[in-house]
């Protein structure tokens, strides 16, 4: 017997509560902007408190969204990003170490290429204090004997960073939409 999941059908008195929903309700909650907020501290250093929402569903249904955004990423259309090609340079997406503009708005991907039209909105979801943006672009370069490249699909890191823009745009308007959950 899951005695959490019960605790759940209790205090919402909805005995169709399951464990995946639990399971949402608990992931949109993390992503709460506030309630991260109130609990950047005991974040660092405990388990995570989790506190009955008044609206269960909206938490859950946001969760579900927020997991199939998060684990389905590279289904996603990627977003349109303007490709800035060097004239003087022969095209080229393989990247070596990317690097992302001082005003945030675009990505140098090497001599050739350059990805610009990031919407500022995008660097809001995070991954502890780097952007999720910011994240990929440091993970996926060359560095020592380790390619991130793939020489039979030489666009999949220029695909995969639109791909991360475009789920951290759905991302935030996710979360911007969430109930309160005190």
């Amino acid at each position: 017997k899951d005695s959490a999941v019960e605790q759940f059908r209790a205090r919402y008195a909805d005995p169709s509560i399951t464990r995946e929903d639990v399971f949402h309700y608990i992931y949109a909650l993390l992503h709460h902007s506030a309630y991260r907020e109130r609990y950047t501290a005991n974040l660092k250093r405990e388990l995570p408190r989790i506190p009955f929402a008044p609206h269960f569903r909206g938490f859950s249904d946001a969760g579900k969204e927020l997991a199939r955004l998060h684990t389905d990423y590279e289904s996603f259309q990627p977003w349109p990003m303007k490709r800035i090609e060097n004239p003087g340079v022969p095209y080229s997406e393989r990247v070596s170490k990317m690097r992302l503009s001082d005003t945030k708005e675009s990505i140098w991907v090497n001599e050739s290429l350059t990805l610009a039209g990031i919407p500022p909105e995008a660097f809001e979801y995070r991954l502890g204090t780097r952007s999720v943006v910011e994240w990929v672009i440091d993970q996926y370069q060359v560095k020592g004997e380790s390619d991130p490249n793939r020489e039979e699909d030489p666009g999949y890191i220029v695909r995969l960073v639109a791909q991360v823009v475009r789920v951290s745009l759905e991302t935030v308007r996710v979360v911007k939409g969430l109930p309160d959950y005190r």
